[in-house]
């Protein structure tokens, strides 16, 4: 590069830059330099344009980094500048301050290194700086996959070794391209290079090594140089000496490839000098048989190939792009019996370093936020790098109505995520929701799936994680603090008193924020400045009135505590007397949770924390927390938690971990953000697997009716998680308790109970095909099943209609127990996609109650409580009547009561209470109590959780 560098600073100073050499004789053939860069150029533009056409709007990007600003090298950087253009290259200049150091430099580096857009970088020599900074230290800062100038020193040792799949030096490739394009054959030929810097002499050798030449390097140090020049069929000159090289030194016929640069004095010319390479040009034009000119020969190629490469790095960005098979690394599985706790099994394999895993399936390092090695947040900006990428196969787990034990549906659906992921080799994604720390303590236990199908690390992934319900408790609580401090100081000011602390004068000016200037459009009042505001303005502005009796905002904590159903606050003095009754609920139980996991972007999250309803007032309007001027701050609460997490399951396959409202006060899904990254990151002919919370007449029916008609996605099949246990309980077996031992009658074969209890089981594969979705039965098999009543099971199952019914063994084998399963669900995705919703959203809100009742439960119809039927009136009137229904009752029937097991038809299903989540988009009908803050066990899991304080490890999570 400092070759063709000075070339050009020194002829465009002189006003003698010419395309062609000046002197032209006859006897060697030129090789014209300024020609063969002219057709790779060509060449280039050709392939840019193809690479548009792939892509749309695809352009490939360089950037020169350039410290100071030294006149020779602005010269040659508007040459490039030039020739990228010419071709379609994005090339933009970084011109950096001569102060800056060497640690900033590093950091700007980085910054390209990590940005998409960029495919080529190069830091243009010398550095013109003020302070000290290592050269050799910042090429090597370099991203090698970005370094088109082939400096880098893995680059380097890559031709070394004749890896010739890095980036090449420019001025050595260019010379190799001169000597090919000369029509020589230089495998079997002699080559001698008259030099060996780095930049030039030592690679030239390599490459001519490569190319199959024989080769000998001479440096200052050769004796008999003129006697191993003649000797050369192809000479390469870089030895720094103007015109060292006559026409006695080179071997008649040979090929000569001057890549000298010298200044010599020419009295005949109006500068006074003139420009000459390392070799008399006028004494090896009369005995070689080709021979480069200077200027006009190596120099035009350096910027050629600084463009091949630069083409070169966008072709390979495209096509891991385009790739549709990951180069994932699964971990081997070596099933123990009996199978081993949960924590045992998990401890056993090591994960892999996440930043591996996310490179493996796609993701750029800057769109990679890592917590320690074993977990990661994903920046959403990998959305709009994918945006016109196609997605994949997209697969809803829900299960039949489940025992209290569980029916294993997070287990299945990792079972299935590795079978697909590390056995049928195609890129899959798992998308959880996050667990609760309440059941991680209390009696469930851990989410993260069991046995040999599971989330690892198990502990990350039940207690912490990165903080994302943390988050959500203190903006839900900011947001309570919020709405009962601003009732305290309505009551307790003046009009005038309480607008002026609400718009302060704050070093001596007054003005309003945007949230207040939002609240004053609301109102119809057009003024900006707050002095203008008249004494009846200040009133509307400054005041709620928020009706007491009409919030429907609670603080959260995310633990069980019983004690925290109903408390009073304000019971302080300080508070003169404006005390309620309220309550907590668990951390996941808030809606904003629930917005969480609806929103598809910052801006969407930021717009439905705005629109969440608090209370109403006391002329019966709705009140927001953007009325509480809060919505900013909750964002800013919330702007990490918007990102989905990577973690990973036992055999080493990809788990987006994101959001985990509520299944019954609220959708019961995980994100729309991780499902829409994972089926980017999978491409078209991979797998998102998801979950559904509950039975398939709570999870998935909300799935498919809220959060699926907010993404527009359309799930491909449904996976329905059936056990034979909760199939007998369902046709009237002994009732399943947790800690209790099993009644024999779920221990040893009963044909006839598992005959009784399958219309359950039908009911959830008719929740499936009223969705148009293909329904794929995966039993889950327990050691005390028998084939019989396996069999039974899957004969009932596909008489249903059930598109597939197989035994799964995942617990026990991992993803090789669930083959059958995965086969079953690749077959099912083939089908086309017929997935329609349940219900449009201009029936009316009871209306539509009806509609899920009967179609999903099997009632006969709904009725409403008369507190319900006003609620629904108010609501309605106050705009909400259009949104989805979020239907709240028991998980363990399809009526409103836990008690009655099977399926029932033609029940009265009761709605007690309605109330809407504006933010989330819903409204929640209750269907009799529902408990948003669960209690402790006698013996919660507390006991066995411990931390050894020799290891570091917890133990006791199961």
């Amino acid at each position: 590069g400092c070759i063709a560098r000075a070339e050009l600073a020194w002829l465009v100073r002189r006003g003698e830059w010419t395309a062609e050499p000046a002197i032209k004789m006859s006897g060697a053939k030129i090789i014209s330099g300024t020609a063969v860069a002219k057709s790779i150029r060509e060449e280039l533009r050709n392939e840019v344009t193809a690479m548009s056409k792939q892509l749309a709007d695809f352009v490939p990007g360089l950037r020169i980094v350039q410290v100071g600003g030294r006149e020779d090298s602005n010269v040659y950087i508007r040459m490039k500048i030039k020739a990228a253009t010419e071709i379609g290259i994005d090339a933009a200049h970084v011109q950096l301050p001569r102060s800056i150091t060497e640690v900033e430099l590093l950091d700007k580096i980085n910054d390209l290194n990590e940005d998409p857009r960029v495919h080529g970088i190069i830091v243009q020599m010398p550095l013109d700086c003020d302070t000290p900074i290592d050269s050799h230290r910042i090429t090597d800062a370099v991203s090698p996959e970005k370094d088109v100038d082939g400096l880098h020193t893995v680059n380097e040792g890559r031709l070394a070794i004749g890896d010739l799949g890095g980036f090449l030096p420019c001025t050595p490739w260019g010379c190799l391209e001169l000597i090919r394009r000369s029509g020589v054959e230089i495998a079997g030929a002699r080559a001698v290079v008259l030099g060996r810097s780095k930049i030039v002499g030592t690679p030239a050798a390599e490459l001519l090594k490569w190319a199959n030449a024989t080769v000998t390097v001479c440096h200052s140090k050769t004796r008999n140089l003129e006697e191993i020049t003649r000797s050369a069929d192809i000479l390469v000159v870089g030895i720094g000496v103007a015109e060292m090289v006559k026409g006695s030194w080179i071997k008649p016929g040979a090929v000569v490839i001057d890549c000298g640069i010298n200044v010599k004095p020419d009295a005949s010319k109006a500068s006074g000098s003139k420009l000459v390479g390392d070799v008399d040009y006028a004494e090896a034009l009369q005995v070689a048989g080709h021979l480069t000119p200077v200027p006009g020969g190596v120099g035009p190629m350096t910027v050629a190939m600084l463009m091949k490469n630069t083409v070169r790095s966008a072709a390979r960005f495209l096509e891991r792009l385009a790739k549709s098979q990951w180069a994932l690394q699964t971990l081997p599985l070596k099933p123990q019996r009996p199978v081993p706790s949960d924590i045992v099994i998990a401890r056993a394999q090591k994960p892999k370093d996440i930043a591996v895993l996310a490179k493996e399936i796609g993701l750029e390092a800057r769109e990679v936020s890592l917590y320690g090695n074993k977990k990661a947040k994903i920046s959403l900006s990998v959305l709009e790098r994918m945006k016109d990428k196609e997605v994949g196969h997209y697969v809803v787990v829900a299960g039949m109505t489940p025992t209290p034990l569980g029916e294993g549906k997070t287990t299945t659906l990792m079972g299935l995520v590795q079978a697909l992921g590390a056995h049928k080799l195609r890129n899959t994604m798992a998308a959880l929701r996050q667990p609760s720390q309440g059941p991680t303590f209390g009696i469930k236990g851990g989410a993260a799936g069991g046995g040999y199908a599971q989330v690892i690390p198990m502990e990350e992934f039940n207690l912490h994680l990165t903080g994302d319900i943390h988050a959500v408790s203190a903006a839900n609580n900011l947001l309570a603090a919020q709405l009962d401090t601003r009732i305290f100081h309505e009551n307790t000011q003046k009009d005038k008193a309480l607008y002026d602390r609400l718009v302060p004068a704050i070093k001596g000016q007054r003005k309003f924020s945007p949230i207040q200037l939002r609240r004053l459009q609301k109102l119809g009042i057009t003024k900006t400045d707050p002095d203008t505001l008249t004494a009846d303005e200040y009133g509307p502005f400054a005041r709620l009135d928020i009706d007491p009796d009409t919030i429907m905002w609670e603080r959260v904590v995310d633990i069980n505590d019983r004690y925290l159903r109903t408390i009073t606050v304000g019971q302080s003095p300080t508070e003169k007397g404006i005390s309620r009754e309220t309550r907590f609920s668990i951390s996941v139980a808030s809606e904003i949770m629930a917005v969480l996991a609806l929103s598809r972007s910052l801006e969407d999250m930021k717009q439905r924390l705005a629109d969440m309803v608090v209370a109403f007032d006391k002329r019966g309007k709705p009140v927001t927390a953007d009325d509480l001027g809060v919505t900013g701050a909750l964002a800013v609460l919330l702007k990490d938690a918007l990102e989905p997490n990577l973690m990973q399951s036992l055999e080493g396959t990809p788990v987006l971990v994101h959001a985990g409202p509520f299944a019954n006060i609220a959708h019961g899904c995980n994100s729309i953000i991780a499902d829409e990254v994972g089926l980017k990151l999978v491409g078209k002919n991979g797998f998102v697997c998801t979950e559904a919370g509950f039975g398939s007449d709570i999870g998935m029916e909300k799935f498919c009716n809220i959060k699926c008609r907010t993404s527009g996605r359309k799930p491909n099949a449904m996976v329905l998680v059936a056990t034979v246990m909760a199939i007998k309980m369902h046709g009237g077996g002994a009732p399943v308790t947790p800690g209790a031992p099993l009644n024999k009658q779920y221990t040893e074969e009963n044909l006839e109970l598992v005959q009784k209890g399958l219309p359950n089981l039908l009911q959830h594969i008719e929740n499936g095909k009223a969705f148009g979705m293909p329904v794929v039965v995966s039993l889950n098999a327990h050691s005390a099943d028998t084939p019989a009543e396996h069999e039974l099971v899957k004969k009932a199952a596909l008489e249903a209609g059930a598109f597939a019914a197989v035994v799964s063994t995942h617990w026990a084998d991992g993803g090789a127990g669930a083959v059958q399963l995965a086969d079953a669900v690749i077959k099912a995705c083939e089908q086309g996609n017929q997935f329609r919703l349940l219900y449009d959203l201009e029936l009316p809100l009871v209306d539509k109650m009806n509609k899920i009742a009967t179609t999903m439960y099997g009632a006969g119809k709904v009725v409403l409580s008369p507190a319900a039927e006003e609620k629904v009136k108010r609501l309605t009137d106050a705009g909400f009547g259009n949104l989805p229904i979020c239907m709240s009752k028991v998980s363990g029937s399809f009526t409103g009561d836990a008690k009655i097991k099977g399926a029932p038809k033609g029940f009265t299903l009761d709605v007690e209470d309605v109330y809407v989540s504006a933010g989330a988009g819903f409204v929640v009908a209750m269907c009799g109590e529902v408990t948003k803050m669960p209690g402790l066990p006698t013996r919660p899991a507390i006991y066995d959780i411990d931390l050894n304080t020799e290891t570091g490890e917890i133990e006791g999570l199961f």
